[in-house]
């Protein structure tokens, strides 16, 4: 169930994306704001985008057409649910898939599977995402093979991206896991783009994104 106080921080950090001229931001605007869709990214980072855009933004994100619509849909939920749990409560999680020929995988989502685009970045495109409902998938173009030792690392191919809804959460979530004794490829920090991130590497090598709101 999506926590409406972790939603209002979430269109809040898209409206500082915005005006600090993100243009992955500006792709995911684009994509699912219809009265964006035929503008560029700089021509987006350009336009007007209150706080009521990113608002509506997180909301069709979620499903609902409007912010009020959302806000309706939590509370109804929240009367029907028992109180969460005190533990960190992960919201999302984006797998980044690493492709060989960007069209033509992401065809084959779209003619396959079902899915439909949210964005799509650089000229030709070399990164995106597809949604089916709630489900996101990040594909990331990549020309070497992705077993090469030290690839991974070196171009930082995420396998998977978490997000949580507060500072405190990222903040105990890496607690607990370096009391775990995880191994990080990247400690908890703090993005230029406001954002608070640390990366997991897998026994497998893969390397796990965690993000969180400053």
């Amino acid at each position: 169930m999506p926590n409406l106080e972790n939603l209002r921080k979430q269109a809040k950090l898209y409206l500082r994306w915005h005006r600090d001229g993100h243009h992955t931001v500006a792709a995911q605007i684009r994509a699912v704001l219809p009265r964006f869709r035929d503008l560029d990214d700089r021509a987006v980072l350009a336009h007007r985008f209150r706080l009521a855009d990113a608002q509506e933004l997180v909301a069709r994100q979620q499903g609902f057409e409007s912010w009020q619509a959302l806000t309706s849909g939590v509370h109804a939920m929240t009367d029907k649910t028992a109180a969460l749990p005190a533990s960190p409560v992960l919201q999302a999680a984006e797998p980044n898939l690493v492709v060989r020929d960007f069209a033509a995988s992401r065809a084959f989502f779209m003619g396959k599977l079902g899915f439909e685009p949210v964005f799509a970045y650089g000229e030709p495109p070399f990164y995106g995402q597809v949604r089916r409902g709630a489900a996101l998938v990040n594909l990331r173009l990549v020309r070497d093979a992705v077993f090469v030792e030290g690839i991974r690392e070196r171009e930082q191919i995420l396998g998977a991206s978490f997000t949580l809804g507060t500072a405190a959460d990222i903040k105990a979530l890496f607690l607990e896991f370096q009391a775990a004794g995880v191994d990080f490829f990247q400690s908890l920090r703090q993005e230029p783009w406001g954002a608070r991130t640390f990366i997991v590497r897998d026994p497998d090598g893969n390397l796990l994104l965690f993000a969180g709101p400053a």
